[in-house]
């Protein structure tokens, strides 16, 4: 099966190539963990160079992600990227309707259909989650969304605190989530604030995500870096 799996990636990886995210650094051909965080640290570290800035990190935890891929959405987002219908009729039928049960010392569990989510250990699951969300993407010189699979982050480049942009990105993103079944643990999200000036400023207002404000952090471990 994994055989057949890597067929279709071969197969749809370049279908979809021009739809997906420039900024998700998850797998794609010669792109890594390095470049994901490469390209943090260069654009905040540039910013912080200039008279009146500071960064703001808000990086983005969600409850089983990869579970919670609705397949009817994801075919709407393959007819959009140009996948023709064969195709992607084989992938809504991939990820729908799996049998699952569990085998605990020789007794099985009743099995149940699935319909939701993207298996995992498979092939094809992480890619498709890319695909998925795809369809949302931000990058201005002030501000950007960054992937690596599930790991996202909205990196806000403040000059003079003037946080608008960011706080709008954020609650955009959210609200993109919520549509598409992305769940995100406000509890666990966190914001990382950068901040090199020699003049003490209070903190800047929280960011509320879903009715919970989102602790700061005076360090964060990213994608196996430590942030401080």
């Amino acid at each position: 099966m994994k055989t057949l799996e890597r067929l279709v990636l071969a197969h749809l990886r370049p279908l979809v190539s021009s739809f997906m995210d420039p900024l998700q650094f998850a797998y794609q051909p010669d792109i890594g963990v390095d470049d994901a965080v490469i390209y943090l640290l260069h654009t905040s570290l540039t910013h912080l160079e200039k008279a009146g800035s500071t960064v703001r990190i808000m990086f983005f935890d969600f409850s089983s992600a990869f579970n919670t891929i609705q397949p009817r959405l994801l075919w709407d987002k393959l007819q959009l990227a140009g996948v023709d219908h064969h195709l992607t009729t084989w992938i809504l039928d991939y990820l729908t309707h799996r049998p699952q049960f569990v085998r605990v010392q020789g007794f099985e569990s009743d099995r149940l259909l699935c319909s939701t989510g993207a298996p995992q250990g498979t092939v094809l699951a992480p890619f498709l989650f890319t695909l998925y969300t795809a369809d949302f993407s931000y990058n201005t010189p002030s501000c950007h969304l960054q992937k690596f699979s599930d790991d996202s982050a909205v990196v806000g480049l403040i000059t003079d605190g003037d946080d608008r942009e960011y706080r709008g990105l954020i609650q955009d993103f959210a609200d993109w989530c919520l549509r598409n079944n992305l769940q995100i643990n406000a509890g666990k999200t966190k914001e990382l604030v950068v901040d090199f000036r020699r003049r003490s400023h209070s903190p800047p207002a929280p960011v509320s995500i879903q009715g919970t404000d989102i602790d700061t952090v005076k360090s964060y471990k990213y994608l196996g870096v430590h942030l401080k």
